[in-house]
């Protein structure tokens, strides 16, 4: 009796004390962190070694010390430290975005790249890593490489936005604007208020300026018979390429005076009526989706004030917003409580594409 009572008691007491331990490393991890935010990175240190000796083998523990290397700059700690990691199971999109920064901060370039297509391999949903392999591939001027990389990060991924952001930049230099509008005025509802943001909204003024300036765009049309079964069921990329054409193509004759907020929103709008009278159903359309609705709840003219007004004048926008400052509000909250959410089954980009200028 005396012997199994011992035996709970000391059973009790080294869980009692693993409990402990792991409590006290898990707030050593928490200070660890707090002093990260704070940019003091020798304390953080300091810290996360101490939770180290509590607990090892904690695998986050180990990644956060190798990012805490790495802002600190000491990137031969960062890479002795994240390197072992990298063939764990518990090896996550994170710690390879992390590795890909140190190797990349040593200049170690072929190496980043083996390494990202080994994480994508592992993890080939991640935009994430399609957009850091992107970045490292226009790095080595590998304009094609990179712009692939954040196609195909768009239709693995398609909720994640640096790959838009990305791809709308590099569609800026080539000969066909159009996948720069549909990315970029994606881009622009899925991060609304940022720097990058108002680049990207430039960047989409200007290309459908040169969509407008250039009829021979708009010379193909779709053709009759229904086009192959693309990915997923869908029609064909080239079909969805040319229904689009197609549709804005119709509208040329309302830019007369060239392209202003008010002829954009009347091509806009009549391409909206056109394209769900005639290809809507053949071709459905995240993006289209909105920008319908928006039509529909009495909202189009605000969100084509906010997608183009800045760029176009920015006193005009300022004014406008002025007068119309209660439909402008009502449009916000809708924007904040409706986010655009791209499909996984609405990918048409075949990938096709000729960069007549691929500098930044």
């Amino acid at each position: 009796m005396r012997s199994s009572l011992l035996k709970t008691v000391l059973i009790a007491g080294v869980l009692f004390s693993q409990a402990v331990v792991a409590q006290d490393a898990k707030e050593l991890y928490n200070t660890a962190t707090n002093f990260m935010r704070s940019g003091d990175y020798s304390n953080a240190v300091l810290v996360l070694n101490q939770a180290l000796q509590l607990e090892p083998d904690n695998f986050e523990f180990r990644k956060q010390l190798g990012f805490t290397f790495y802002l600190k700059g000491d990137l031969n700690k960062a890479k002795n430290v994240i390197e072992p990691l990298l063939g764990k199971k518990e090896a996550d999109v994170q710690v390879f975005q992390i590795a890909g920064n140190i190797y990349q901060g040593r200049d170690e370039w072929k190496t980043a790249q083996r390494m990202y297509e080994k994480a994508i391999r592992k993890f080939p949903n991640s935009g994430e890593l399609y957009n850091d392999n992107g970045t490292l591939l226009m790095n080595f001027k590998m304009y094609d490489g990179a712009l692939r990389s954040w196609i195909k990060g768009i239709e693995q991924d398609p909720a994640f936005p640096g790959n838009y952001y990305n791809a709308t930049k590099t569609y800026y230099y080539s000969n066909d604007p159009l996948w720069c509008i549909l990315y970029g005025e994606t881009f622009m509802n899925m991060e609304s208020f940022t720097t990058r943001t108002a680049e990207i909204r430039n960047i989409l003024l200007e290309s459908y300026k040169k969509l407008f300036n250039d009829p021979s765009l708009f010379d193909s049309m779709v053709p009759e018979e229904e086009g192959k079964k693309g990915r997923k069921g869908n029609k064909s990329s080239s079909d969805f390429v040319q229904a689009f054409k197609q549709s804005i193509g119709k509208q040329m004759s309302v830019i007369t005076g060239g392209v202003d907020l008010d002829a954009l929103i009347m091509v806009r709008t009549r391409f909206i009526l056109d394209w769900y009278n005639f290809q809507g159903a053949k071709f459905p359309y995240a993006l289209f989706d909105l920008q319908r609705r928006m039509l529909r709840e009495g909202m189009f003219e605000s969100y084509n004030q906010w997608l183009f007004g800045p760029a176009i004048n920015q006193a005009n926008y300022t004014g406008w917003i002025t007068l119309h400052k209660q439909d402008y509000d009502a449009f916000q909250q809708f924007q904040r409580n409706h986010p655009l959410k791209p499909r996984p089954d609405e990918y048409y980009n075949d990938g096709k594409f000729t960069l007549v200028n691929a500098g930044y």
